[in-house]
């Protein structure tokens, strides 16, 4: 009986990294694939020397017990109620408005503060294009326009303020 679980370790040990990645294809959560990699290897030792005797090719044999515990899980999973993970992604899900109107609201939402960005005085607009489109740091702008970092950060500030403004305004 030793040998034949020492037969068993030595091939659940060399197999262990295949029938994880086996499982973590099959079921939803990492934590559910070792749980079912540790469940293969306690079959395996509960077997009755004879039973095991009987076994021809150990290998198959081995994920065989996976396919039927991916499909005993499988079933399990519908029988029981959502967990609370699952059912706060569902909740979201029918929460969250459609993807078509999030779409249109973004667009509305973007076109609104292009137009707010017209009305920024010319310098004011162009250091917020330049920081916030180009991601130019407030040194670099300050160089291309010949002013003061200082002065940049003002611009911005200024741009930033009034967009807020009129964004709530529009809300």
């Amino acid at each position: 009986m030793r040998e034949k679980h020492a037969t068993w370790s030595a091939l659940f040990a060399e197999k262990r990294a295949t029938l994880s990645s086996y499982f973590l294809r099959r079921v939803a959560h990492r934590w559910d694939a070792q749980d079912l990699v540790q469940e293969v290897y306690l079959r395996l030792l509960r077997m009755e020397p004879a039973d095991a005797a009987n076994i021809l090719s150990p290998e198959a044999y081995l994920f065989t017990v996976a396919a039927n515990l991916v499909k005993e899980h499988a079933v399990l999973r519908q029988q029981q109620p959502l967990g609370s993970d699952e059912l706060e992604h569902v909740v979201e899900h029918l929460v969250a408005p459609s993807n078509v109107e999030a779409d249109v609201d973004s667009e509305s939402r973007r076109r609104h503060l292009a137009s707010l960005m017209e009305r920024l005085p010319p310098k004011c607009r162009a250091v917020m294009v330049m920081h916030y489109r180009d991601e130019l740091s407030y040194r670099e702008i300050a160089e291309r326009m010949s002013i003061s970092t200082n002065m940049v950060k003002k611009y911005i500030v200024k741009g930033l303020a009034a967009c807020r403004q009129r964004m709530a305004d529009y809300e």
